[in-house]
């Protein structure tokens, strides 16, 4: 009687790092492949069947997933259509260990496993498995060697002053002689650059540059990519001015991280201009920026940025405070009432660091989505409009990456209602900062309006504020990755105060936590996303026995009926 073998769909995938030779008619990839489908072919008698559709990353490093080839193989084993990846070496797949631990648990979970044909290593079995680990250890030592060579190669030649490639900055070329590492002079952008520095000179003010390039028709540097993409050509942001204004090449250096030495490449500005430039740009930057207080940059520190501009739903200031913790200064906004009048439940005690990023964060988001409709101004303007969209973005950026004097100059007042706060923006700062007059401006540019809601009143709680971004609580995701280990060494038969012992943790420890493995589905990808409630908690979660029930579940830590949107 014989016995049906069953069908084991095999999918060949090769990896090349480099695109040499990628053009002969038979190359690595070839060989590869040429190899894989042999082996496959060995093993027929035990069922195995090759996949008509190749699967070949050319040109690509192993130290990253984000390959063409690799995703296509992994939806298909998703799908179900390949039960076993066949590899040439098992560095074609991935040189990451981290990587090699993701894709194991995919192919896992789609009861998927992969071979080396020139290594003889199965990951069916655990000695397999063990081996391979310890291979690929060596093939990323041998990775992050390589990368290490390079940044030393790289360093050593910038100390020589040799240009090392990549995008070259506006008024520079790439050398014709594509063996030859510098610059020449591309003598049409070198003009623009000589422009901006002058104006500089002239005008003292990176918005007022900005604006009088823009009508000039300066333009960043036009390039074209060997894909056929194109990037640049588009008018100046004020960030872009101060990063060529502080680029050392213009003066004949090349910068490599905080050092700056003597390049082989011509300059375009004279060495008296650039440090003519590079005071003015520090005496500009050690300027005060606001002459609230006694005139000290100094005076400013640890008071509220948002200090008498906020009001509570009652009409009442919020007012700055501070008290000390286990050493530590902690700020807070409190309702004026709570001070002079004593406790009152209605009152407001929002910590303070919170709320002034909650604000900034709000601000930057409404002036990015209103420079992305070019709602920005009152009559939008054809000529100036990309350069104030691009001006509005870059000030949006500098509100979410921390500037307290921005902050403070820009925030009119607001007031705090129910689920909401209303914020008013002074016309004059913005205006300042986008090279307008503040009548150009939007009146509806400077009404905010946005959800803001803290947990709990009265004491210390948690700020919600504007469009939520996802934040993944590290706590519990630390809790529910050890979670799914020891009920897997559970189901494996090991006790639980075997478990408890090889972590240091008490039995109760590792009861209450493991159970965390047996959420919902739903609310598990929602806590790694970070869609989960605010306010949900591991103590919340592991406060009481977790309910097997889903919905169950899904009602009591505070998710929506159907879970696709917690």
């Amino acid at each position: 009687m014989t016995m049906n073998k069953t069908r084991i769909g095999c999918a060949i995938y090769t990896r090349k790092s480099s695109d040499e030779g990628l053009d002969q008619d038979f190359n690595s990839i070839d060989a590869q492949h040429e190899a894989c489908a042999a082996y496959i072919a060995s093993q027929r008698h035990e069922g195995w069947v090759p996949d008509k559709t190749r699967y070949d990353d050319g040109g690509i490093s192993g130290g990253t997933l984000n390959r063409p080839e690799m995703q296509r193989l992994l939806d298909d084993i998703d799908a179900g259509r390949i039960q076993m990846v066949v590899v040439y070496k098992i560095d074609r797949l991935t040189r990451s260990l981290v990587d090699f631990a993701k894709l194991v648990e995919r192919f896992d979970a789609a009861g998927c496993s992969f071979v080396s044909v020139t290594q003889a290593l199965n990951t069916a079995s655990s000695m397999g498995r063990l081996t391979l680990n310890v291979l690929l250890s060596f093939a990323q030592f041998e990775r992050e060697v390589t990368a290490e060579r390079i940044r030393d190669k790289i360093a050593a030649s910038k100390k020589k002053g040799l240009w090392m490639g990549g995008v070259p900055p506006l008024g520079y070329d790439p050398h014709p002689d594509p063996t030859t590492r510098g610059l020449v002079v591309n003598q049409i952008e070198a003009k623009t650059v000589a422009a901006i520095f002058h104006l500089y000179v002239q005008l003292g003010c990176l918005n007022k540059v900005m604006r009088e390039a823009a009508k000039m028709g300066l333009r960043s540097k036009r390039h074209h990519f060997k894909s056929g993409r194109v990037q640049g050509g588009n008018l100046f942001s004020r960030g872009q001015i101060y990063a060529l204004l502080r680029n050392p090449i213009y003066s004949g250096k090349i910068r490599h991280k905080a050092n700056i030495w003597d390049g082989q490449h011509e300059a375009i500005i004279d060495i008296e201009l650039w440090d003519h430039v590079q005071a003015k740009l520090q005496e500009a930057s050690a300027r005060p920026r606001s002459q609230v207080g006694s005139g000290t940059s100094s005076s400013k520190v640890g008071i509220g940025l948002l200090t008498g501009k906020l009001q509570d739903e009652t009409g009442d200031r919020l007012t700055p405070t501070h008290t000390k913790r286990h050493g530590r200064r902690l700020r807070y906004y409190i309702s004026n009432r709570l001070i002079s009048g004593g406790p009152d439940p209605s009152g407001w005690r929002l910590p303070a660091v919170a709320v002034e990023q909650a604000v900034a964060h709000i601000i930057a988001r409404h002036l990015s989505d209103r420079a992305r409709g070019h709602r920005i101004c009152v009559m939008p303007d054809v000529q100036f409009g990309d350069a104030v969209c691009t001006s509005a973005k870059d000030l949006a950026q500098r509100l979410r990456t921390s500037a307290p004097e921005l902050l403070t100059n820009i925030t009119a007042g607001g007031q705090l209602a129910k689920g909401c706060i209303v914020l008013e923006l002074n016309a004059a700062a913005p205006a300042d900062e986008l090279c307008l007059k503040p009548d150009e401006i939007d009146p509806s540019t400077l009404q905010i309006q946005a959800p803001f809601e803290l947990r709990r009143r009265g004491v210390e709680g948690k700020i919600v504020a504007g469009d939520r971004e996802p934040e993944p609580d590290n706590t519990i995701l630390r809790v529910l990755a050890r979670a799914h280990i020891w009920t897997a060494d559970l189901r494996r038969g090991k006790s639980l105060s075997d478990i408890a012992a090889a972590t240091n943790h008490s039995e109760s420890y590792v009861r209450t936590r493991a159970q965390i493995a047996f959420l919902a589905p739903a609310i598990q990808k929602a806590i790694l996303d970070g869609r989960h409630p605010p306010e949900l908690s591991l103590d919340k979660i592991i406060r009481k026995p977790i309910p097997l029930e889903w919905d169950v579940q899904a009602r009591i830590y505070g998710f929506s009926r159907d879970l696709n949107h917690p």
